[in-house]
């Protein structure tokens, strides 16, 4: 065996390989490229003191070598030199000089991130990839709309009755899912009720009208004619949309993806642990379940369900490039130790900056090399085993899973 002729090979498929990014949002369109603050490119962390805070973090330290690298600068610049230099960049080609390296072949696109009007359709992503974009329908997303639909024609028929709401809410809501479901644009579902109850739901197959609900409903109402602003953020409703969704894309064979673990300030970090799933996981045994971001910081606890639940997959996205080096090995790790490997798929979480798909790349496609390339040294894996745990991670595993029939765009 020779080991540098090993090690070459592996590398060589590591960083060549197509590969799905199977969660992401959009870019920002042109005109607002600079509406959001960049720092958000290397934290969760929001309001202007922890975004500070955010670029003395190793995650920034890095993104900013490799970001003046990629556009051609000093090895000295700083981040405010690298957020200087973007802004006067041709976007068209800054998004082009992003996205050309990552060898990405098809994004799953989830569209219902906030600021949608900022952002650009999922199709617009068709010109940086061999493969055409898919969709990943935000459940929550698609309810609130329903939901400020429902509101606005009882208060037009002078007729805003919470009960009447909710029978007319509940049959809309499936009918959607299902539209949405047989939609060949749409690949699968996504749920942030890590984000709004925790992930700890409930499994119900019913929504029935009582005192709380109806009161619920009113309050929603009457801040939606005022503000014209409607969140769902209610443990009983919003258990409810998620267990009809799982029904529904359990029976069209679409898998669900959820929020887990990192997030914003906006969770509540006690309830992101994928292991309050295990109950809705059991009571839907036919549907593909993702669990999003690594589930960090509790990946072994989601290694754990991807090894015994045969319906429960992992991602291992977003913690690149929030993470430094060491912490993003680790989770790697982290992965490995449990996760059957034709059950785990990659992810950048890219949004906003076309940056954020080439760190989410570069680091992920680094990071994956430094733990394969560890274990071959150590003879705990051959070359083919390390080789297909590329394949499968990076393109077989996402297209098997959301059902894509895609082929390897040739290297």
């Amino acid at each position: 065996m020779d080991i540098n002729r090993d090690l070459w090979e592996l590398s060589h498929v590591v960083f060549s390989y197509p590969a799905i990014d199977n969660h992401a949002h959009a870019f920002l369109r042109e005109e607002y490229r600079d509406s959001v603050p960049f720092e958000g490119l290397i934290t969760e962390a929001s309001g202007e003191k922890a975004l500070q805070d955010a670029t003395y973090t190793f995650a920034c330290f890095r993104a900013t070598t490799q970001l003046a690298k990629l556009y051609g600068l000093s090895p000295d610049a700083d981040w405010e030199a690298v957020k200087q230099h973007r802004r006067q960049l041709p976007y068209e080609a800054l998004c082009r000089m992003c996205m050309e390296p990552t060898r990405i072949q098809l994004i799953l696109i989830d569209d219902g991130l906030g600021g949608g009007e900022k952002m650009y359709p999922y199709g617009w992503h068709d010109q940086f990839t061999p493969s055409k974009t898919k969709r990943i329908v935000r459940i929550e997303a698609l309810a609130e709309d329903l939901l400020k639909r429902e509101i606005a024609q009882h208060i037009q028929m002078s007729a805003l009755s919470p009960s009447n709401i909710i029978h007319s809410f509940v049959p809309s809501l499936e009918a959607a899912l299902r539209a949405a479901a047989a939609d060949n644009e749409v690949v699968g579902f996504k749920s942030i009720a890590c984000y709004r109850t925790g992930l700890d739901v409930a499994v119900m197959s019913s929504l029935d009208s009582d005192v709380p609900l109806e009161q619920l409903l009113t309050r929603l109402s009457l801040i939606y004619m005022s503000s014209g602003t409607l969140r769902l953020q209610d443990k009983k409703f919003n258990d409810y949309v998620v267990n009809l969704a799982m029904r529904i894309a359990g029976e069209a064979g679409k898998p669900v993806q959820f929020h887990t673990g990192l997030g914003d300030n906006d969770i509540t970090l006690t309830l992101s642990s994928p292991a309050h799933m295990q109950p809705l996981i059991k009571a839907y045994p036919n549907t593909k379940i993702v669990l999003l971001h690594s589930s960090y910081p509790y990946t072994k606890e989601a290694g754990y369900l991807t090894a015994v639940y045969e319906n429960v997959y992992l991602d291992f996205g977003e913690v690149f490039p929030f993470l430094n080096p060491e912490g993003q090995r680790q989770v790697l790790r982290q992965v490995l130790e449990l996760a059957p490997t034709n059950k785990i798929m990659w992810s950048t979480d890219g949004h906003y900056w076309p940056e954020s798909y080439y760190l989410g790349t570069l680091q992920a496609r680094q990071a994956l090399y430094e733990v394969l390339e560890s274990s071959v040294r150590k003879l705990e894996l051959t070359l083919p085993q390390a080789i297909g745990i590329v394949k499968r991670a990076f393109f077989e595993n996402a297209n098997r899973v959301y059902n894509l029939g895609l082929e390897p765009y040739a290297t």
